[in-house]
Protein backbone atom coordinates (compact mmCIF):
# COMPACT_ATOMS: atom_id res chain seq x y z
CA UNK A 1 0.00 0.00 0.00
CA UNK A 2 2.88 3.00 1.04
CA UNK A 3 4.62 1.79 -2.35
CA UNK A 4 1.17 2.16 -4.66
CA UNK A 5 0.81 5.60 -2.35
CA UNK A 6 4.45 6.79 -3.01
CA UNK A 7 4.02 5.92 -6.49
CA UNK A 8 0.70 8.64 -7.23
CA UNK A 9 2.45 11.31 -5.12
CA UNK A 10 5.29 11.40 -7.05
CA UNK A 11 3.33 11.53 -10.16
CA UNK A 12 4.14 15.25 -12.24
CA UNK A 13 0.84 15.30 -13.22
CA UNK A 14 -0.45 14.75 -9.90
CA UNK A 15 0.53 18.04 -8.11
CA UNK A 16 1.01 20.54 -11.67
CA UNK A 17 -0.42 20.28 -14.69
CA UNK A 18 2.34 18.21 -17.03
CA UNK A 19 0.59 16.61 -20.35
CA UNK A 20 2.39 15.28 -23.36
CA UNK A 21 2.27 16.89 -26.94
CA UNK A 22 2.62 14.62 -30.10
CA UNK A 23 5.58 15.58 -32.04
CA UNK A 24 3.77 14.62 -34.93
CA UNK A 25 0.61 16.20 -35.07
CA UNK A 26 0.96 18.67 -32.16
CA UNK A 27 -2.16 17.67 -30.00
CA UNK A 28 -1.59 17.99 -26.45
CA UNK A 29 -3.23 15.42 -23.60
CA UNK A 30 -4.15 15.66 -20.21
CA UNK A 31 -3.26 13.49 -18.41
CA UNK A 32 -0.18 12.45 -20.32
CA UNK A 33 -0.24 9.82 -22.39
CA UNK A 34 2.70 7.52 -24.17
CA UNK A 35 1.00 7.17 -27.25
CA UNK A 36 -1.40 9.76 -29.70
CA UNK A 37 -4.76 7.76 -29.98
CA UNK A 38 -5.00 9.95 -33.48
CA UNK A 39 -1.08 9.24 -34.99
CA UNK A 40 -0.86 5.53 -33.05
CA UNK A 41 2.24 3.91 -33.88
CA UNK A 42 3.74 7.06 -35.63
CA UNK A 43 4.22 8.85 -31.89
CA UNK A 44 5.83 6.38 -30.41
CA UNK A 45 9.15 7.91 -28.77
CA UNK A 46 7.37 11.58 -30.20
CA UNK A 47 5.14 12.05 -27.01
CA UNK A 48 7.31 14.91 -25.10
CA UNK A 49 6.13 16.13 -21.36
CA UNK A 50 4.58 20.17 -21.59
CA UNK A 51 3.58 22.27 -19.09
CA UNK A 52 -0.50 23.19 -18.99
CA UNK A 53 -1.05 26.34 -17.26
CA UNK A 54 -4.27 25.66 -16.29
CA UNK A 55 -6.51 28.18 -17.95
CA UNK A 56 -9.57 27.34 -19.58
CA UNK A 57 -13.21 27.89 -20.76
CA UNK A 58 -16.21 26.34 -18.74
CA UNK A 59 -17.73 23.57 -21.95
CA UNK A 60 -20.66 22.52 -19.29
CA UNK A 61 -21.66 22.28 -15.52
CA UNK A 62 -23.56 20.69 -12.94
CA UNK A 63 -24.50 21.54 -9.89
CA UNK A 64 -23.92 18.72 -7.17
CA UNK A 65 -26.91 18.60 -4.50
CA UNK A 66 -26.25 14.96 -3.32
CA UNK A 67 -22.83 14.21 -2.09
CA UNK A 68 -20.74 11.60 -1.22
CA UNK A 69 -19.74 11.73 2.63
CA UNK A 70 -16.62 12.90 2.08
CA UNK A 71 -17.37 15.81 0.17
CA UNK A 72 -20.72 17.00 2.27
CA UNK A 73 -19.26 20.40 3.99
CA UNK A 74 -18.84 21.16 0.26
CA UNK A 75 -22.80 20.68 -0.94
CA UNK A 76 -23.63 22.22 -3.20
CA UNK A 77 -20.60 22.40 -5.52
CA UNK A 78 -20.17 22.76 -9.18
CA UNK A 79 -18.71 20.40 -11.48
CA UNK A 80 -17.35 21.34 -14.57
CA UNK A 81 -16.17 20.32 -18.11
CA UNK A 82 -13.22 22.88 -19.48
CA UNK A 83 -11.74 23.21 -21.99
CA UNK A 84 -7.81 24.33 -21.54
CA UNK A 85 -6.40 26.85 -23.59
CA UNK A 86 -3.61 23.87 -24.95
CA UNK A 87 -6.94 21.73 -26.29
CA UNK A 88 -7.38 19.27 -23.94
CA UNK A 89 -10.80 19.10 -21.86
CA UNK A 90 -10.97 18.11 -18.45
CA UNK A 91 -12.97 17.53 -15.70
CA UNK A 92 -12.38 19.73 -12.26
CA UNK A 93 -14.43 21.50 -9.49
CA UNK A 94 -14.87 25.29 -9.56
CA UNK A 95 -14.22 26.54 -6.00
CA UNK A 96 -14.55 30.49 -4.05
CA UNK A 97 -17.79 31.47 -6.47
CA UNK A 98 -21.18 30.92 -5.73
CA UNK A 99 -23.00 28.07 -8.13
CA UNK A 100 -25.58 31.10 -9.64
CA UNK A 101 -21.92 32.98 -10.50
CA UNK A 102 -21.36 30.37 -13.26
CA UNK A 103 -21.78 30.45 -16.77
CA UNK A 104 -21.00 27.95 -19.57
CA UNK A 105 -17.83 30.68 -21.45
CA UNK A 106 -16.47 31.79 -18.49
CA UNK A 107 -12.85 31.99 -17.88
CA UNK A 108 -11.38 29.60 -15.40
CA UNK A 109 -7.77 29.11 -13.79
CA UNK A 110 -6.01 26.05 -12.31
CA UNK A 111 -5.53 26.49 -8.40
CA UNK A 112 -4.07 23.89 -6.16
CA UNK A 113 -6.13 22.43 -3.14
CA UNK A 114 -6.90 20.04 -0.64
CA UNK A 115 -9.08 17.44 -2.46
CA UNK A 116 -9.37 15.26 0.93
CA UNK A 117 -8.22 13.36 3.82
CA UNK A 118 -7.99 9.43 4.50
CA UNK A 119 -9.77 8.71 7.57
CA UNK A 120 -7.81 6.86 10.25
CA UNK A 121 -4.41 7.30 8.23
CA UNK A 122 -5.30 11.19 8.20
CA UNK A 123 -3.35 11.65 5.06
CA UNK A 124 -4.01 14.67 2.58
CA UNK A 125 -4.84 14.63 -0.63
CA UNK A 126 -4.50 17.40 -3.19
CA UNK A 127 -4.75 18.33 -6.32
CA UNK A 128 -5.75 20.70 -9.05
CA UNK A 129 -9.86 22.30 -9.18
CA UNK A 130 -10.71 25.83 -10.69
CA UNK A 131 -11.41 29.34 -10.05
CA UNK A 132 -13.85 31.40 -12.04
CA UNK A 133 -11.24 34.50 -13.37
CA UNK A 134 -11.77 37.84 -12.42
Amino acid sequence: MGELSRMWREMPSRYRMEGRKCENCSRVYFPPRDICPVCHRDSIGKMKPVDIAGNGEIISYTVVHETPPAFIRQKPYVLAIIKLDEGPMITGQIVDSEPEEIKMGSRVKSVFRRISEDGKSGVIHYGYKFTLEK
